[in-house]
């Protein structure tokens, strides 16, 4: 049985200080089943680590494709796992759009988190000129297709996928709840489709894209959202207790 996840992705926001007083004001009852995930910028993993609360779990928000080297201001993917870090956001639009992340170095760098035995949360997603010529579905298939090849279906357990539409990220507009189902659902085809029934109905497969506590409730009935990767609102405790209690 699929697990609700909810993330929260605090992009260049809360550092140290504001991560702990966060942490300190998050007044929240999680449900049975769900995950709760809070992707702080790097530099706030350790000491919120060490202040972290039973129903919570830490994120990295990236790791660099190579094991080591010179590569100034990078962070590995072994060094995330030092710090007792067992997931990373990989492939987000802002590090596609911004640091021209291929889908072939999405791929690389699933792998390197894989191997430290960590989870990945794939994003994929279109652009919103993509969406009005029609290609969304083609566009978020080769990006998934890409981001897992040469993976398992045993590498696929540590696998969840975010679909976040680029044109909802935030901007205020959001993704009507049956277009997210129907690409979610298309994602979880394409998962079929790679790896059989079994993989593609285990894989959780969250929604992206100024999800708020105003519209998460829609957006969670339907059958293959299986929880929210969300920005802005997860910035602040209070907003973020909405978002877990809907």
């Amino acid at each position: 049985m699929r697990k609700e996840i909810i993330a929260g992705n605090w992009k260049m926001n809360n550092g140290p200080s504001k991560g702990l007083s966060f942490l300190e004001k998050l007044n929240f009852s999680s449900k049975e089943g769900q995950r709760i995930i809070i992707c702080p910028p790097s530099i706030a993993l350790g000491p919120m680590k060490e202040s972290l609360v039973p129903g919570l779990e830490l994120a990295s928000q990236n790791v660099h494709e190579e094991e080591a080297g010179a590569y100034t201001g990078e962070l590995s993917a072994q060094m995330i796992s030092e710090l007792g870090i067992a997931i990373s956001l990989v492939g987000h639009s802002e590090r596609r759009s911004y640091y021209n992340e291929t889908d072939e170095i999405v791929n690389k760098k699933i792998k390197r988190v894989l191997g430290q035995s960590m989870e990945a949360i794939l994003c994929v997603g279109e652009l919103l000129e993509e969406r009005e010529a029609g290609r969304e579905k083609e566009v978020v298939e080769g990006q998934v297709k890409r981001a897992l090849e040469g993976l398992s279906a045993e590498d696929m357990k540590r696998i969840i996928i975010a679909y976040e539409p680029v044109w909802a990220i935030g901007t205020g507009r959001t993704a009507s709840a049956d277009d997210a189902q129907e690409m979610n659902g298309y994602i979880r085809e394409v998962v079929e489709e790679l790896y059989g029934s079994q993989v593609a109905g285990g894989v959780s497969i969250l929604y992206g894209g100024s999800v708020n506590p105003s519209n998460i409730k829609e957006l969670m009935s339907k059958e293959d959202i299986d929880g929210a990767l969300v920005g802005g609102a997860s910035l602040d405790p209070e907003s973020f207790a909405k978002l877990l209690e809907y």
